[in-house]
Order: structure tokens, then sequence, then C-alpha cells
């Protein structure tokens, strides 16, 4: 198995597990990342997170230049798109949180949200899958 495919189911069953996670929860998990998560305080380990984020992308970079894996440019641009929310989180965190106080107390944008992780997740899945 090739590096962009473990990317792919990796990043697939982290979107389902949480997905199936805050289904069990229910309030628990708003009440978690309001307070834990993402408290009114940015936590440290933000930092450390974003972080292993960044150099997951130059990893990925790195991988595109140095293996010939057909297609394995779309898994490095997808991944790259990641740097938007890391970057935000890191240095806006003030109104990263603003906008996950905003999503997890609106049902709609909560729903939303998940369908859109499951799409997501389920193209991950197909990608590794069908191109890897």
């Amino acid at each position: 198995m090739n590096y962009f495919k473990i990317i792919c189911f990796i990043w697939a069953s982290i979107g389902i597990i949480s997905r199936i996670i805050m289904a069990i929860m229910g309030p628990k998990w708003k009440a978690w990342e309001l307070n834990s998560a993402y408290a009114p305080k940015k936590p440290m380990v933000i930092n450390l997170i974003g972080l292993f984020g960044y150099l997951l992308v130059i990893f990925t970079w790195y991988k595109f230049f140095t293996t010939q894996i057909r297609f394995s440019w779309i898994i490095a641009t997808l991944l790259s798109l990641t740097v938007i929310k890391i970057s935000t989180i890191i240095f806006n965190y003030t109104a990263f949180r603003k906008f996950a106080v905003e999503t997890l107390n609106n049902e709609k944008k909560m729903f939303l949200l998940n369908i859109g992780v499951i799409i997501y997740s389920i193209t991950l899945v197909s990608i590794g899958v069908l191109l890897y």
C-alpha cells in the first residue's frame, strides 16, 4: 500500500469515526469541543497539532516529487488546502473559535457539515481504492 492510499484511508477514517463518536456522545461532544478542543483560551496542543499538519503537507509534497505514483497530486493538493484551516486556528484562533461556536450551536450548519464530511470521506475511500 502506497503513502497516498494510506493518507486517503486514515483521513477518511478520521472523518467517519469522528461523526460516529459525535452521534454517540450527543451534546457531550459539543461541550467537549467548546471547553477542551476549542476552549476560550487557545490550548497549547493546537500549536503542536498545527506543526504536525504543516510537516505532513511538506512530507506529502516531498513524496509527490520523489515517487512516481499516478494521481498523487490530487491528495497533495487536497491536503495542502488544510493549511488554510491550520493557519486560521494557529494565527487567528479567536475568529476560528467564533466560527466553531456558531456552527456547533446551529443544527442546520452542523447537519450540513456532517453531510459534507461524510461525502468527503467516501470520496477519499473511493480515491484510495480506485486511483491508488
